[in-house]
């Protein structure tokens, strides 16, 4: 536990109170110094034998299956100097592109600062191709696994709450920013993507968020999602998740604009002149045209991210999210809330909360919990149950399991029988129920032999969920849309939510995409996440 807490590992969530690495610092200083009062030979001597343990168990032993704290410490490493290398490789630039003649001349007489900065990105350099050899991926274990996120960026001018929202969630992760161009360099005369990065670094630079940018020109956003998951990031430092921006007709709003005022207020007028804007495209004019991909290969890109095994967040209204107001509370007294649905509310016959994709919700929840800045938000979680089930009994076993992972939060049981009769395998059931049992009994001996096979492959048919998403009624869909919004609580900050697999069947992509759309319907911020990698252990 103490390594993993170190390691800033996700997994290193003590239960016990009254913890800090502040205790635990004055812990060690305090066995160190009774060891040397008591007898300082016999304390050398054992601290030496324990380094040289230290050095022949790193050096000579075998592969381990319980993971390596010394990789999740070489990434917290790499980590921290990539962000320092990015602070002072972007202070640096910007301080050569905005200073005057007057600047000039006074650095002419001190370089001091300039020295300072050219040594110190140097000697991160060396630290980062150091470390970066050092990982293996080969030896990743769950147990220090962190959210190394891809943020798919159309246009940064109505993505500034997303990009704050995703730095938050990414803690101690590898925070990627992209963006994907169209176009074809053989048909231009010089890259276009030049020119682009000093605006998007500036972008960063004014959100305050640690993040890097990747750009990319491709024919089509597909093919550039592809090449920034197969590219993005260095060694053992690659994005395990992908964040795409929710595929709706709401109309854009210039989120950017209105930030880079507020930010240049209390700036002297002179540094006001001297501030650049920001070269990003203008937004489209429809809401419904001219966007750069169309539904089906929207949902394509999903697709493709879930072969690659990559985890998926799709993020809708992210446009007019503020963290400083979401953490405000609903009302005075009252607390900020996040909730989790942790079930696939599409599938009502899979209300499970313990496959991979439920698991990685919680983790997700419990990630964004664990931020300095979101650490007094409740995390409420919402367990949908039908009719002749133990509520108690379910909400115990869901309470224990979140006991066995250290996540606190408070579990609700939701009765949802009503919005289940709805589901079209409810109701074919129903249809099929006869009315008279004693008149469809001949029948039934009559055809007991047919009735295993038959069954069988309605099985089948059932469990697919192309066949599923095709016979999910609009009624439905609203109708569990209305429980989420209904439910007696206060409104959360944030919602997650099971984002079901795409279908198999291509031509069902729109269909999909609808289905999201119904599901999610004026809920606020919400991220719909399906998790492909087991994220949880009980472990240490």
């Amino acid at each position: 536990m103490p390594g993993q807490i170190c390691a800033r590992a996700l997994q290193g969530r003590p239960t016990f109170r009254y913890f800090t690495w502040h205790t635990c610092l004055l812990g060690i200083m305090g066995c160190a110094i009774m060891m040397f009062l008591i007898n300082a030979i016999y304390a050398s001597a054992s601290i030496a034998f324990m380094l040289l343990l230290l050095l022949l168990i790193h050096y000579l032993s075998p592969t381990s299956s319980w993971g390596y704290i010394s990789q999740a410490l070489i990434f917290h490493q790499d980590t921290t100097i990539f962000n320092t290398y990015t602070t002072y490789t972007t202070t640096y630039a910007n301080f050569n592109t905005n200073a005057t003649d007057t600047t000039f001349n006074t650095l002419s007489k001190n370089t001091t600062y300039t020295t300072y900065i050219v040594y110190t990105t140097t000697f991160n350099t060396l630290h980062v191709r150091k470390y970066l050899l050092m990982l293996d991926v080969r030896k990743d274990h769950v147990k220090f696994w962190r959210p190394q996120v891809l943020l798919m960026v159309s246009n940064p001018r109505t993505a500034v709450g997303l990009i704050s929202f995703i730095n938050d969630i990414k803690k101690s992760g590898l925070y990627v920013l992209g963006h994907v161009q169209l176009g074809e360099l053989n048909t231009l005369p010089s890259d276009p993507l030049q020119s682009q990065y000093d605006s998007w670094l500036s972008l960063v630079d004014h959100l305050n968020i640690k993040a890097f940018v990747n750009l990319t020109l491709a024919t089509s956003v597909r093919h550039g999602v592809q090449h920034l998951l197969f590219i993005s990031g260095l060694g053992g430092m690659r994005p395990n998740t992908l964040v795409l921006g929710f595929y709706d007709n709401n109309p854009p709003e210039d989120k950017l604009l209105g930030l880079v005022l507020s930010s240049s207020g209390p700036r002297d007028p002179e540094d006001q002149q001297q501030q650049k804007p920001f070269h990003f495209p203008s937004l489209r004019g429809d809401a419904a045209t001219e966007k750069s991909m169309d539904p089906q290969e929207y949902v394509a890109v999903i697709a493709d991210a879930i072969k690659m095994l990559k985890n998926v967040a799709l993020a809708r209204y992210f446009h007019d999210f503020q963290r400083t107001r979401a953490l405000l509370p609903a009302e005075k007294g009252a607390g900020v809330y996040v909730d989790v649905w942790p079930v696939n509310l599409l599938r009502p016959d899979s209300s499970s909360y313990v496959d991979t994709c439920s698991l990685f919700l919680l983790q997700l929840a419990c990630i964004l919990n664990m931020v300095r800045a979101w650490r007094r938000a409740r995390l409420r979680l919402f367990l949908c149950v039908e009719e002749g089930r133990s509520l108690r009994g379910t909400k115990e076993k869901l309470g224990q399991l979140l006991k066995e992972l250290r996540i606190k939060a408070t579990v609700y049981t939701v009765p949802w029988d009503s919005q289940v009769a709805l589901h079209w395998q409810r109701q074919s059931r129903a249809e099929k129920r006869p009315l008279d049992p004693a008149q469809e009994q001949p029948e039934q001996e009559e055809d007991n032999l047919e009735e295993p096979e038959v069954e069988e492959e309605e099985e089948e048919y059932v469990n697919s969920f192309p066949s599923n998403g095709a016979r999910l009624s609009d009624n439905y869909l609203l109708a569990v849309n209305r429980l989420i919004l209904d439910q007696p609580c206060l409104s959360p900050a944030v919602r997650f939510l099971y984002l079901p697999r795409p279908p198999a069947d291509t031509r069902r992509y729109t269909t999909y995409l609808r289905q999201l759309d119904l599901l999610t319907l004026n809920l606020g911020p919400t991220l719909l996440i399906h998790g492909v990698t087991p994220v949880l252990t009980t472990d240490l």
